[in-house]
């Protein structure tokens, strides 16, 4: 194809094609193609927005993973952000920046959009809108809108003292799966821009890396019965999370080492500390009805929200050996 067939053009058309293929959904009146997209939420709900960028090289490789693989992360995360405050997924914008060969690449471009609109009508979720720009980085950014009924979202800042700590499915299996994906590069003979290939005894091995799934279902469940005290996903890690999450609230928290969820595979340390399994965890009060599983992904108890206290630490953790310090050791830019 030629340079002139594959400029920003060329690819604003691949992807409003791939847009169209999908139905725009009742709240979207206006979509890709004019200056600004227009949306209608549904009376008494309120607009949830969030942002996620992902860059080459800090959150994947173009050398390590797929462009199957990117496009769904890319959404996945944004999504689990959605989840997190108990939104229902209404529109996307993404924000594409592209080294000039990447984005002549249009076998790549499509494998990205299979998976990114794969994701996208498991969701139900439009694609509205974006920007494309070239870059010496490959960077894409995803903005998403969800609505949540008035005054339900969950926040952060709701935990009170004698709260229940819950946290939806596994945890540490992003992390070991990104350990097993770097032993594969290792072991590759050559590097190629369309990722690793990944050999079927690892794929489920690899899958809470490279496909995380979003709890969306689980969000929703847990605002509209408001049954969670306060929330968010695990995007950093455990242990920094629940601490922003006792830092919003005032409170402080103890975790039991042997009621945590490890994934398949993963050790406690990677369970504790390991980023981007976008799970949910949230609170609840004492006499709330948690279920074991919501939406078919289980619920596990995991600990108790205390008060703060002069000298008490902000996550403690309860092992065999007794209560110690949980420090924060998950994923912190610039740190």
């Amino acid at each position: 194809m030629a340079a002139l067939e594959r400029g920003e053009l060329a690819l604003l058309r691949q992807i409003r094609a791939r847009a169209a293929q999908n139905p725009l959904g009742r709240g979207i009146k206006l979509g890709i193609g004019d200056d600004c997209a227009l949306i209608s939420l549904r009376p008494g709900e309120e607009l949830a927005v969030t942002t996620d960028l992902s860059i080459a090289g800090r959150h994947f490789r173009l050398d390590w993973h797929t462009p199957e693989a990117i496009g769904h992360r890319t959404l996945a995360r944004g999504l689990s952000d959605l989840a997190a405050m108990g939104a229902r997924p209404v529109a996307a914008f993404l924000s594409l920046g592209l080294p000039r060969e990447l984005a002549r690449r249009g076998a790549w471009m499509d494998r990205f959009l299979d998976a990114f609109f794969a994701l996208a009508e498991a969701h139900k979720l439009p694609l509205a809108g974006g920007d494309l720009a070239e870059s010496h980085v490959a960077v894409a950014d995803i903005v998403l809108m969800g609505a949540v009924a008035r005054g339900k979202a969950l926040l952060r800042s709701g935990a009170r003292a004698g709260d229940l700590l819950y946290v939806t499915g596994k945890l540490g299996g992003a992390v070991a799966g990104l350990g097993e994906l770097e032993k594969l590069a290792g072991g590759a003979k050559r590097k190629s821009v369309g990722g690793l290939r990944i050999p079927k005894r690892l794929e489920t091995a690899l899958a809470a890396h490279l496909y995380p799934l979003p709890r969306i279902a689980q969000g929703l469940w847990l605002a509209q019965r408001g049954v969670a005290s306060a929330a968010l996903d695990i995007s950093d890690g455990l242990s920094t999370d629940l601490a922003h999450l006792c830092e919003e609230s005032g409170v402080c928290a103890e975790v039991n080492a042997d009621s945590l969820p490890v994934h398949a595979g993963a050790t406690l340390a990677q369970a504790l500390h390991g980023g981007e399994d976008y799970e949910l965890l949230f609170a609840a009060r004492p006499d709330a009805r948690v279920p074991q599983a919501i939406a078919g992904v289980p619920v596990t108890r995991i600990g108790t929200v205390m008060r703060r206290r002069a000298g008490r630490p902000m996550v403690t953790l309860m092992t065999a050996r007794g209560a110690e310090p949980l420090e924060a050791r998950g994923w912190e830019h610039f740190a």
